[in-house]
């Protein structure tokens, strides 16, 4: 089982918000109990689950970190795609290859009312204009070869141009030449998760995403939407594992035996825990339900592997 855990670190009203220390101490506690990745969700408004721009955050928790991985949200109307896909390839590689995108295909209207659009864009637009956003920045982190900076100073060349991939991408809402003037991601590819989908969504995040995050659902239809996602992936010319299905759970509600059952009815790949930014809260989780999994041989007592793509068993950079 893979573990994963939704952060929920907003103030609410009345109280102040965590400092960056309180966060990085709470990050530090679950990677300390063998949490594969933290997800950090966010918004040009609220609501928000961080109190910072999620990706200056993650920055900051790779420096205190060492093994977890770190997932961000960050939304396809506040960001071009060239800039965001550079921004998260630098992430990977100050991050030794720890770093994920959380993208979503539903708009925010308050996003939309912070960044010119006001009326925000119609559905249908938004979600084809976000299926393009989300192919150029994978295009984009795949721009140059594992192998395509060569450093030759005494030869006089800095890369191999059979290497490097031009993008020369011209679509219905963006226009991106490429390549991205950073390296190879130490995973091939930051890892992409997918959330929120809408039934229309789904052949596309099959194709495309590495994780996908389902809400909670009763045991009969989380099967029901497990087994729909892995065959849209096999009809897309993908292997089973090549996408991982998490159900998101709320984490205090929860029962080790419960989620054996869930296990035990292949409900999902690994579950997503989410937990108020309360320490507390993330106590019992990492104190008491997370050790009773790990006794149960449903979660593993440490991290396996270096790199996110490791640890969550996914091939690289989307492979199939």
């Amino acid at each position: 089982m893979h573990l994963a855990v939704s952060l929920n670190i907003a103030s609410s009203i009345g109280q102040a918000s965590l400092t960056f220390a309180e966060i990085a101490g709470l990050v530090r506690k679950a990677e300390a109990a063998g949490v594969d990745m933290i997800i950090i969700s966010d918004s040009a408004d609220e609501p928000s689950t961080s109190p910072f721009e999620a990706t200056t955050l993650l920055a900051g928790l790779a420096s205190v970190t060492e093994t977890i991985g770190l997932v961000a949200g960050a939304s396809t109307l506040a960001h071009q795609p060239y800039n965001l896909a550079r921004r998260f390839a630098s992430l990977d590689i100050i991050s030794h290859g720890r770093i994920g995108w959380n993208a979503t295909l539903r708009q925010n209207p308050r996003d939309a009312a912070n960044f010119s659009r006001p009326e925000g864009i119609a559905d249908d637009d938004f979600r084809r204009r976000a299926q393009e956003f989300i192919g150029i920045v994978q295009g984009l982190w795949r721009g140059w070869d594992a192998d395509a900076l060569l450093f030759d100073k005494a030869g006089g060349r800095f890369h191999d141009p059979e290497k490097m991939h031009l993008l020369e991408h011209k679509g219905e809402f963006f226009s991106v030449r490429g390549p991205l003037n950073i390296a190879r991601s130490p995973q091939d590819t930051p890892v992409l998760v997918m959330s929120r989908l809408a039934e229309a969504d789904r052949d596309f995040a099959a194709r495309v995403a590495d994780v996908i995050l389902l809400d909670e659902q009763s045991s009969e239809s989380a099967k029901s939407s497990y087994d729909d996602l892995k065959h849209r992936a096999h009809a897309a010319g993908r292997k089973p594992d090549a996408v991982k299905v998490l159900m998101t759970v709320a984490a205090p509600e929860l029962a080790a035996d419960r989620l054996e059952d869930w296990f035990g009815s292949e409900n999902c790949d690994s579950l997503n825990f989410a937990l108020p930014a309360d320490l507390s809260a993330l106590d019992d989780f990492t104190d008491h339900l997370l050790p009773e999994l790990q006794r149960r041989a449903l979660a593993r007592s440490a991290h396996a592997g270096a790199t996110l793509r490791e640890r969550l068993g996914l091939g690289v950079g989307g492979a199939k």
